[in-house]
């Protein structure tokens, strides 16, 4: 591998096509190109530089990913970034220099992923593998082993690439490599098409409504108002027969009441906005999944996000309270130093989390529901599968956000939703992208971003378990630490490293 700054550009680069893969870009084959770049960068080297390296693909990867975050909160953008980079490094740094990289590689890869998505904040997954392959061929193999699956066969055949054009240093580990590449790829394949999804048990006309306006937009009084009125506008569009309509998250927003009492227009009540959402259901007459937030009534500090289910007669018949809240959007860890840095853009005080299932009881069947930023986390869905969800409702609320990178990666975890639950899924956002996804993960309808706007559908309920709901993530674990222990095998001797014992991107910087 070329030392110096061709090192650097191909690290960049290698993170950069990663990083293409993922939406909004969405060039899904890019993927193993920067997988196969990543396995030249470790050939040889001593494990500060395979630290050093894959730390910088991975920071190529990871903040273009979620350059959204910026917009959010700059400080935690750089922390997050730089502390899951050095995920992967702490991996690769782990693998062995020869060829035993390879197999190792996959249950780095997989077991970074893993911890990126669950620690610390409580997970951030976001510009996943997985997410790059959604509209790729390999996504069917999620329904098997989940996102975990999927993310190990991107680095299986990366690496075979890699050992695919390995030349005159081809010798039977490339050989193994190109040939292990092809049979794990296939066994994927086939056992993905054997799969059980699940099966119908009805039907549900469905409306899911957006509201429309613009994006980047902040919560105040005023705005909440609008935003609820703009919902109610578009509700009037909904066409009839329907059997369930479904808002966003988060658009009915009821300010508290003055200190004086006296309520001006641009306020919005809790009693005035259920009045006018029982109004709507009996209307309609279809049960109604509205988004609410609000402060909590007795905590102080604490707001409230939940989705209700209201029957067509205009009762209120369950309720869940968000569970995976958004770390410095709707929780602020280390708040007092980040106030401290960041003035206050910051959220003033934190949702508090449910703890109930991820379903909602109603007279048309059991809605399983992911609000928002659980969609990202497959356990929030898992959970509602194997609590008997016949159909997934993704209420979300994108409107604040810069851009439409995390829209566009949420339809695609939506799609990976779909997919490993055997479910349809129903994504709904005031602003867009609201989403129709059937149980193959196609995007059979979606809306633009700003525009008011309601999808019909008619969606099948279902019931029944797929591979990956039953099992979870455990058994990709297992095969990553296999993996990770098959590369030190001693028949796998390492290549010769570079006489440099110095660590960094090349010989010469140490």
């Amino acid at each position: 591998m070329p030392s110096g700054p061709r090192t650097v550009v191909t690290a960049v680069l290698a993170g950069l096509l990663l990083a293409a893969s993922v939406p909004p870009w969405g060039w899904w084959p890019t993927t193993f190109v920067g997988i196969a770049l990543l396995d030249r960068l470790l050939e040889g080297q001593p494990a500060r530089r395979r630290f050093w390296r894959t730390t910088g693909v991975a920071a190529a990867w990871l903040f273009p990913g979620t350059v959204w975050i910026w917009d959010l909160t700059p400080p935690g953008w750089l922390i997050a970034n730089a502390l899951y980079s050095a995920y992967f490094g702490l991996g690769a740094a782990l693998l062995p220099a020869g060829r035993g990289r390879r197999i190792g590689l996959v249950g780095v890869v997989v077991l970074g992923e893993f911890a990126r998505w669950n620690w610390p904040f409580g997970g951030v997954p976001l510009a996943t593998l997985p997410m790059g392959q959604a509209a790729g061929p390999l996504a069917p193999v999620v329904r098997v082993g989940g996102p975990l699956l999927l993310a190990a066969l991107v680095v299986v055949v990366g690496v075979g690439l890699a050992a695919l054009f390995d030349g005159r240093r081809a010798g039977t580990g490339s050989i193994a490599a190109i040939v292990g590449s092809v049979a794990a790829v296939t066994v994927a394949a086939v056992l993905a098409a054997l799969a059980p999804a699940g099966q119908p048990v009805g039907e549900l006309d469905v409306a899911l409504v957006q509201g429309g306006g613009p994006q980047r937009t902040r919560a105040t009084p005023t705005g909440a108002a609008i935003v609820f009125a703009k919902q109610l506008e578009a509700n009037r569009l909904v066409e009839t027969p329907v059997d369930l309509v479904v808002w966003p998250e988060n658009v009915v927003n009821p300010t508290p009441e003055p200190a004086d009492g006296v309520r001006s227009p641009d306020r919005l009540y809790a009693d005035d906005a259920a009045a006018a959402l029982e109004a709507e259901a009996r209307r309609l007459d279809a049960v109604l999944v509205p988004g609410w937030f609000h402060r909590h009534p007795t905590i102080a500090t604490a707001n409230l996000n939940y989705s209700t289910a209201m029957e067509p007669d205009g009762r209120v018949v369950d309720r869940y309270d968000k569970v995976r809240t958004v770390p410095f959007g709707e929780f602020v860890p280390f708040r007092g130093l980040l106030e401290a840095v960041s003035g206050t853009d910051l959220p003033a005080r934190d949702v508090l989390p449910g703890t109930g299932p991820a379903v909602l009881d109603s007279s048309i069947g059991r809605l399983g529901v992911a609000i928002s930023w659980e969609v990202f986390f497959e356990h929030r869905t898992r959970d509602a599968a194997a609590d008997g969800a016949e159909v997934l409702l993704n209420p979300t609320n994108g409107a604040s956000y810069w851009l439409t990178v995390l829209q566009s990666q949420q339809v695609a975890s939506s799609r990976l939703r779909a997919l490993e639950t055997g479910r349809w899924v129903l994504q709904v956002a005031p602003t867009g992208f609201s989403a129709v996804v059937d149980p193959q993960g196609r995007v059979l309808q979606r809306t633009g971003v700003s525009e008011q706007a309601v999808l019909h559908a008619t969606v099948e309920r279902r019931t029944g378990d797929t591979w990956a709901t039953r099992v979870g993530p455990w058994p990709m674990l297992l095969v990553a630490l296999v993996c990770l222990a098959a590369a030190h095998q001693p028949g796998r001797r390492p290549a010769r490293a570079s006489r440099s014992t110095g660590a960094g991107w090349s010989a010469g910087a140490g």
